[in-house]
């Protein structure tokens, strides 16, 4: 079996079945979101701790853990501001007439504490894993927090897809702050950026001269943003998604899917 094989493979169930659960916990009844946001709070303090256990470790297996424990921090963010936990000070829809800075302002108030929340997450696994030889749960959500900062503005500035079906009920007047149009001004710029950075992790992964380690840690990255990048390109080219994750949709008890910015 080729060396990067295995982390593709382990990349793309990750990625459909964190997904998939993430959507699966916002569907049920609110009543249950304390119960939901309080599990994924303590795997997020297991992720952390176990953070500290394998800094030291350079082996394949220390990588996958590490690349574990950075998706479950960012799952933790995510929950929290799907299930309305953590979102902004603004709780309502843009106001009728806001253009430009005054709507980007708006924008960003409704997403404030979210952004907080990612922040203060990126800084813990900075702090722990300093001096760490193992970078890859850290390199994981920086990676993840960097192309969804990218979809945020894409949607912002406008795109032909919006995902709004996997935004929950309650979060919906989310969708005053996003635009519709064919495409925006920054998006070529940040997938060509973005394909020129899974182009140096692909072939740091595929170098005959790494260790073992490097090799997983970097087919782990290189995978996780080519999946980014086909999610931007699927913000503006019509291609539905949601029958990926029909097993996630199916816990809001026949309510229509209607369309997330993007993980």
């Amino acid at each position: 079996m080729p060396p990067v094989l295995l982390p593709v493979i382990t990349t793309l169930f990750v990625w459909w079945f964190s997904t998939g659960v993430i959507l699966y916990l916002d569907g049920l009844p609110p009543r249950t979101f304390r119960w939901s946001f309080l599990g994924a709070s303590i795997a997020f303090g297991l992720a952390l701790c176990a953070l500290v256990g394998i800094g030291a470790r350079t082996t394949p297996a220390a990588a996958y853990a590490g690349f574990a424990s950075g998706i479950v921090c960012w799952g933790w963010v995510e929950i929290g501001f799907l299930m309305g936990f953590v979102t902004g000070p603004r709780r309502s829809a843009c106001p009728a007439g806001s253009r430009g800075w005054r709507r980007a302002r708006h924008a960003f108030e409704a997403i404030l504490h979210h952004e907080l929340a990612l922040l203060a997450v990126a800084l813990a696994l900075a702090g722990i894993s300093r001096g760490a030889a193992n970078q890859t749960a850290l390199g994981t959500f920086l990676l993840l927090w960097l192309m969804r900062l990218s979809a945020k503005l894409n949607v912002f500035l406008g795109v032909r897809n919006l995902g709004e079906e996997f935004l929950p009920e309650h979060l919906r007047y989310l969708h005053s702050y996003l635009s519709r149009r064919a495409m925006n001004w920054l998006f070529p710029f940040a997938v060509a950026a973005a394909i020129a950075g899974a182009v140096t992790l692909w072939r740091s992964a595929l170098a005959t001269s790494n260790s073992t380690y490097i090799t997983t840690d970097r087919a782990l990255l290189a995978t996780l943003l080519s999946l980014a990048i086909l999610e931007h390109v699927m913000l503006v080219i019509p291609i539905p998604t949601t029958g990926l994750w029909s097993w996630g949709f199916s816990a809001r008890h026949g309510r229509p899917a209607t369309a997330l910015p993007g993980k």
